[in-house]
């Protein structure tokens, strides 16, 4: 129905939605924008909301803007939570040493996490250095869960988005295991590079999932291989964590990391890593040591 987007012109960040190869500004059409410029409010707006920007796009004679002229931000800037799932691909767990999971490992990142889809990643290289990248589904809650079934987790879905889930696996493994200090560092959660909404992707275990860096394949594999798919995680989830409008879903990652090499191959100061999922798009992130 729609590929949305959060984008910066003349310094404004502003809604949009992209149509051949244009964005389309949706305040310009007077449709709201969340407090932050993005696409929150519309989120927030559900179908009824949806339904009115499709119309407006049917119809557009408003103000657009050339892709290639614009920047592309965060889809939500200040999302209420990221909930992160880990060990979610069978053989990410055998590279990584651990056990499969027989239910969903849960750990957080920040809204201050968040970064653009084409934003450089910073790290201080005084605080740590074993910098990793992790290719990952990301699902954006669009009406508010809490307890929710399998069977209608889905419903609560908005739409999907490129995460690439950062890691300083020297903090993160450090006894005796501090996921968020080494998963939730500023910036360390570019996603996008929109928001590709529910109904364009009714199944969202088929999608290919590959991760590049400097132009090197590192990930490759398919969202069938989940140990627990996305209705099962947004259950699970919801069971004792309530999810609400525009919050973000990092879905886990294929094997391919750096930790899983012999030896570790880590991101250095100027490595590109381009993340890409099939019907979503790309983002692409330069990596930037202080």
């Amino acid at each position: 129905m729609a590929h949305l987007v959060s984008f910066l012109v003349n310094g404004e960040r502003r809604p949009g939605a992209v149509r051949d190869g244009r964005v389309l500004d949706l305040s310009a059409a007077g449709l709201p924008a969340g407090p932050d410029g993005d696409l929150l409010d519309i989120v927030r707006g559900g179908a009824d909301r949806l339904a009115v920007i499709v119309a407006a796009i049917d119809r557009w004679n408003g103000s657009d803007h050339a892709l290639d002229d614009v920047v592309l931000c965060a889809p939500i800037q200040w999302p209420s939570k990221i909930i992160c799932i880990g060990l979610n691909y069978i053989d990410h767990c055998h590279e990584s040493g651990m056990q499969v999971p027989t239910e969903p490992v849960l750990f957080s990142k920040y809204s201050t996490s968040v970064a653009g889809p084409f934003e450089d990643i910073p790290w201080y290289s005084d605080t740590c250095n074993d910098i990793d990248y992790e290719a990952e589904l990301g699902v954006v809650i669009g009406k508010a869960a809490s307890r929710v079934s399998k069977a209608e987790a889905l419903n609560h879905v908005f739409g999907y988005a490129v995460v690439n889930d950062v890691s300083a696996r020297d903090l993160q493994l450090k006894p005796p295991g501090q996921w968020d200090a080494g998963k939730a560092l500023d910036k360390f959660c570019p996603y996008g590079p929109g928001i590709v909404t529910a109904d364009e992707i009714p199944d969202p275990q088929i999608l290919d999932v590959g991760l590049t860096v400097n132009g090197e394949q590192r990930q490759k594999s398919n969202t069938n291989q989940m140990v627990f798919g996305v209705a099962e995680l947004i259950a699970f989830v919801s069971r004792t964590i309530t999810l609400m409008p525009g919050d973000l879903i990092a879905t886990g990652t294929p094997p391919g990391v750096a930790l899983g090499m012999k030896p570790p191959i880590w991101l250095k100061d100027g490595d590109v890593v381009e993340t890409t999922i099939e019907k979503i798009g790309s983002i692409r992130n330069t990596m930037r040591a202080r």
